[in-house]
């Protein structure tokens, strides 16, 4: 078998981890190497995970003979792309426990993802590699010929194997996924007009009495009014404790979503930070941050030297 790095380069049973991007253009193309992958898991006796756009799932589902496929839309489950890899790991994780191995198809990105949503799925594909190298586990990921060419592009950096329907070779763009996250990082757009809060430890409770009257004064619906003030209560709480003890809320409306961005003098030295449901045992940090995932339709972070920013976006509908 060869290797790349530490991962590997073919698929079946192995010691590696195997990750490779799969461009198709048809119907009959996605069916030929995402089925085929499928179904050969399948009479392997593998634990398999599908988690692919709705039309997609369907799709497979008629194709593929046999039980054991545990089938997700990835439009709801990864709608927000910063809780999907939690999702892969704790399957994984199962599968280990009853020591078989995991085979997963996740699609992360498709047509008619914004340019923020993939961005922030790019970082997924590229921490998928730091959070599994070394375990026996498959991860192959779908990429529709359509999407843009920036985002194609992209898949050659976080997939140490590309290809087409039997045709794989390693690729020669991947880079570190370090590199491709510091990447990701780029500025944020300024908004046109926005709520300013400025927040330290006492004011805590006032962050949170102003957040929720603006939510209500821009139409946010009551069944989403609770994540969105726990999500922003993580965050400014998170300032408070690991930020420098203050930091600023910035709160605006955008294309039918609201926008909360929390700015402090924290760092975050771990980009996996968040992207697993974390022990309620340990003493490591993180919590704050998956909750945030779990709850918000978006997440974006950027780290830098001036301080952490998070912007926490949430629909409207």
């Amino acid at each position: 078998m060869t290797t790349y790095g530490t991962l590997s380069t073919e698929p079946g049973p192995q010691a590696a981890f195997y990750h490779p991007a799969l461009f198709y253009g048809t119907r009959d193309e996605y069916l030929d190497g995402v089925g085929s992958f499928v179904q050969d898991a399948v009479d392997r006796r593998h634990s398999v995970l599908v988690a692919v756009p709705g039309p997609q799932l369907a799709l497979l589902r008629d194709h593929v003979e046999g039980d054991g496929v545990t089938w997700v839309d990835m439009r709801q489950a990864g709608r927000n792309p910063g809780r999907i890899l939690s999702m892969l790991q704790e399957f994984a994780d199962k599968a280990r426990n009853t020591s078989t191995q995991a085979s997963i198809v996740g699609e992360p990105i498709w047509v008619g993802r914004t340019p923020a949503e993939s961005l922030e799925a790019t970082r997924h594909e590229a921490l998928i590699n730091l959070a599994f190298t070394g375990r026996p586990v498959s991860i192959l990921c779908p990429y529709d010929t359509a999407l843009p060419e920036d985002v194609l592009a992209q898949a050659y950096r976080t997939h140490p194997v590309v290809g087409e329907p039997g045709a794989y070779r390693a690729s020669s763009g991947y880079a570190d996924p370090h590199e491709v996250c510091r990447d990701c990082d780029a500025p944020l757009p300024e908004p046109s007009d926005a709520v300013v809060v400025p927040f330290g430890e006492e004011g805590l409770a006032l962050v949170r009495d102003e957040a929720e009257r603006w939510a209500d004064a821009v139409g946010l619906p009551p069944v989403r009014r609770t994540d969105w003030l726990l999500a922003i209560s993580e965050a400014t709480g998170n300032s408070v404790r690991h930020g420098g003890g203050h930091g600023i809320l910035r709160m605006w409306r955008e294309r039918g979503e609201l926008v909360a961005e929390i700015r402090d003098q924290g760092l975050l030295t771990d980009p996996l930070t968040g992207r697993r449901r974390p022990d309620p045992r340990a003493a490591t940090g993180g919590r704050g941050v998956w909750i945030m995932h779990q709850l918000c339709d978006l997440v974006e972070i950027r780290a830098g030297a001036e301080g952490l920013v998070l912007r926490l976006h949430m629909g409207l509908e």
